[in-house]
């Protein structure tokens, strides 16, 4: 035998079976799981790391294990409100049954997608262009339980669904504008006169304040005013009172020689004035024979005894009683001090409402 031909199929036996060998070993990566089909039949599940097979009437088919992102297209939806409106999704799926997932569907990828365009286009069409705007979360889940419990069957769960956008069709859109700019008027509308409702109650409120501070104000002046002329009156009365019960103290001892030397003396400063016309309120007459008795030169008058004072108070009675109690200069400062109280709490009363209106007006702003 040719010694080149024995050694030509020395080498293709060899390659038969490094070939051999080569598919008797199959290495399934940490995040995949494999399903072992031996001459069309299932015989096992094949783990992560590296596995033997049956070489050459072995087939597997390897299974991603990870969580899948698929994008659900964008397509058109009318609303429950005949509103057209484009949505698209996205949608997060993990193989959790591998045998499942392979032998009950023919592309659980597809039939996902599929499933999720279907389900969403049914969920929107039952809501209103609103309520699918402000409510995405709500369709979220809704979509999710929907989609998870379908793919149970193909042994794939649905781990969340988020709808990536609701744009309404252009016509939509300014209709939608339209609403809310006529719906921002109304609302400045309400605001402005709110605002013009309270800075108008502000305002009468003020001038009731200042009308009341202002009566107040002229009440107590008046009242201050006229506290202050009756104790002027007061003392002015009393200080006229003490001056003439001193003169009728100092009058008592003089005799009738004493004031008809006081009446020339009262005479000599008037005509000292420069009056050219001087009334006397007595007789003059009586005064100069009073005058001339005082000389000696005159008819003898009996004389006229003074006054005492026990009989000039059984007379016209005691001094106190006819003059009246005169206030000590401690009670008189008592009593102004206690009226500057009274002023001062009514100015404090004044400035707290006008801080108060003061307030009011800031919040308001």
């Amino acid at each position: 035998m040719d010694i080149g031909l024995v050694i030509g199929l020395a080498i293709l036996l060899i390659i038969a079976v490094m070939v051999i060998l080569m598919t008797a070993i199959k290495i399934v990566q940490p995040w995949e799981q494999g399903l072992l089909i031996v001459l069309g039949r299932f015989r096992r599940v094949l783990n992560p790391g590296y596995n033997v097979v049956p070489p050459l009437i072995s087939k597997v088919a390897i299974l991603d294990l990870r969580t899948q992102v698929m994008d659900i297209p964008r397509q058109e939806v009318i609303t429950k409100d005949n509103s057209p409106t484009n949505v698209d999704a996205i949608i997060y799926i993990k193989v959790i049954d591998p045998k499942k997932a392979f032998f009950e569907i023919d592309n659980y990828r597809r039939a996902t997608v599929y499933l999720a365009q279907t389900t969403l286009r049914s969920l929107i069409g039952e809501m209103e262009l609103d309520e699918i705007l402000y409510n995405r979360e709500k369709m979220n889940l809704s979509l999710r339980d929907i989609l998870d419990q379908a793919t149970d069957a193909w042994g794939v769960k649905v781990e969340a669904v988020e709808i990536r956008e609701v744009d309404p069709v252009e016509r939509v859109k300014a209709a939608m504008e339209e609403q809310t700019s006529a719906e921002r008027l109304r609302r400045a509308a309400i605001l402005k006169a709110d605002g013009d409702k309270k800075s108008a109650v502000l305002v009468a409120e003020g001038d009731k304040r200042a009308r009341i501070l202002q009566a107040e104000g002229v009440r107590q002046s008046k009242i201050l005013e006229a506290e202050g002329q009756r104790m002027a009156t007061i003392l002015e009365g009393q200080g006229e009172a003490q001056r003439l019960r001193i003169l009728a103290m100092g009058s008592l001892p003089l005799d009738e020689k004493s004031l008809t030397v006081l009446s020339l003396d009262t005479i000599k400063r008037m005509g000292d004035g420069q009056a050219t016309k001087i009334i006397f309120p007595f007789e003059l007459s009586r005064i100069m024979e009073g005058a001339s008795e005082y000389l000696g030169i005159s008819r003898k008058v009996p004389e006229r005894p003074v006054t005492a004072h026990e009989e000039l108070e059984k007379i016209i009675g005691k001094a106190d009683d006819v003059l009246g109690t005169i206030p000590k200069q401690s009670e008189l400062k008592e009593e102004l001090k206690t009226i500057e109280e009274e002023m001062k709490e009514e100015a404090e009363k004044a400035e707290m409402i006008a801080r108060d209106l003061r307030k009011g007006k800031l919040g308001e702003k």
